[in-house]
């Protein structure tokens, strides 16, 4: 079974927890994270750019000019793609990019993702994230302390001086544990959890 030490915010061991084995040490399929990757940022996106057709620009309703002895092209409404400021052909229109993926295809591969982290030595846990202020110094201080760079912080529940104290570095994510994806996992290079949330994950993915 594998194991894992926790630490407090003081880099002092207090404990060992032992891990599910079916969810923090199976084997990895990179095509299914990558699946699975594709679907959450295909999903983000807002699909509404939008351009306007020769029916939609405004104008049109006379004769730009008439049509011979003016050494141009015959042109019938100002609309038209070939006049400047006229309509756009074949421009985007708004529409939805959603992608399904099953439920248990996601959640194994959640599963995978935490088995990665744990298989590259990359996953912490800590025994709670208590700050006793807000202090982006002293949550600095604890990423030097515990050599951390570009990392995810994943919590049972509001820890509030400790996510405002992450909030204005652009390397650090914190995120409750329903909020917990394939994509910020693998984006970020550790992953740190406490206590109580490696319990709730254990029993969530465990089902």
């Amino acid at each position: 079974m594998p194991t894992v030490s926790v630490y407090n915010i003081s880099k002092e061991k207090v404990g060992e927890l032992t891990l599910n084995e079916a969810i923090f040490n199976r084997p990895v399929d990179p095509h299914l994270l990558h699946r699975v990757v594709t679907m959450q940022l295909t999903n983000r996106r807002s699909g509404t750019a939008a351009t306007k057709g020769r029916s939609e620009v405004r104008g049109g309703g006379k004769k730009p000019f008439r049509q011979k002895g003016g050494g141009r092209a015959r042109a019938g409404t100002i609309t038209s793609p070939l006049m400047r400021k006229g309509g756009v052909v074949f421009g985007p229109q708004p529409r939805v990019y959603q992608v399904r993926v099953p439920k248990k295809m996601k959640k194994l591969a959640l599963r995978m993702a935490l088995s990665s982290k744990w298989q590259s030595d990359r996953l912490l846990v800590l025994e709670d994230f208590n700050l006793d202020e807000i202090k982006t110094k002293k949550f600095c201080q604890l990423l030097d302390r515990f050599d951390l760079k570009k990392t995810l912080f994943i919590m049972d529940q509001d820890h509030l001086n400790f996510e405002k104290s992450a909030h204005n570095l652009p390397f650090v994510k914190t995120l409750r544990v329903e909020g917990l994806n394939v994509y910020d996992i693998l984006k970020f290079e550790h992953l740190v959890l406490n206590q109580p949330s490696v319990l709730r994950l254990e029993e969530t993915l465990s089902q």
